[in-house]
């Protein structure tokens, strides 16, 4: 039994190293909830945990990769291959409709995209470009649809016009 608690208690940092670490994943959730709340509020498929679990799991790998000793080309290498699966989670967001011959879920797709992106900078410690890309992404999602609607509505007035 004490080898179980030695084992346990060796891969711990110290307690300051811990709460930073902790604090990062805290961060990458709650960031990660920014843009998710605003994909819930809307009614989109993945919504508010979906974000907050993909910006934890990008700044996790970092962590992890970081905390493992890896050097600045293995973290390089971590990200590569955490992008490829998001795109992976992305493609399933994106639904192809063969009645009105539409795709559906790219601003999602983009959206859980971003969201491993802001968890990998969070992971990074990079907190003030998480957050700047954080607020930039939530206006993208919630003022450019209204922009986009009325783009849309001008197109199809055009339309009937012509």
């Amino acid at each position: 039994m004490n080898f179980i608690l030695e084992e346990i208690i060796s891969g711990l940092p110290d307690m300051k190293e811990m709460v930073a670490l902790t604090l990062r994943l805290v961060i990458a959730m709650f960031l990660g909830a920014v843009i998710g709340a605003q994909r819930e509020r809307w009614g989109k498929p993945a919504g508010l945990r979906t974000h907050m679990l993909v910006s934890l799991g990008g700044a996790l790998f970092i962590v992890a990769s970081s905390q493992s000793g890896m050097n600045s080309d293995g973290i390089s290498r971590v990200i590569q291959g955490l992008v490829t699966g998001i795109g992976f989670l992305g493609a399933g967001a994106i639904l192809k409709l063969r009645e009105r011959r539409e795709v559906e879920g790219l601003t999602t797709a983009a959206s859980i995209w971003l969201t491993a992106a802001v968890g990998v900078t969070v992971g990074l410690g990079r907190l003030g470009l998480a957050i700047a890309s954080t607020l930039l992404a939530w206006i993208t999602l919630s003022w450019m649809s209204k922009v986009e609607r009325r783009i849309n509505q001008k197109h199809a007035s055009m339309e009937k016009d012509s």
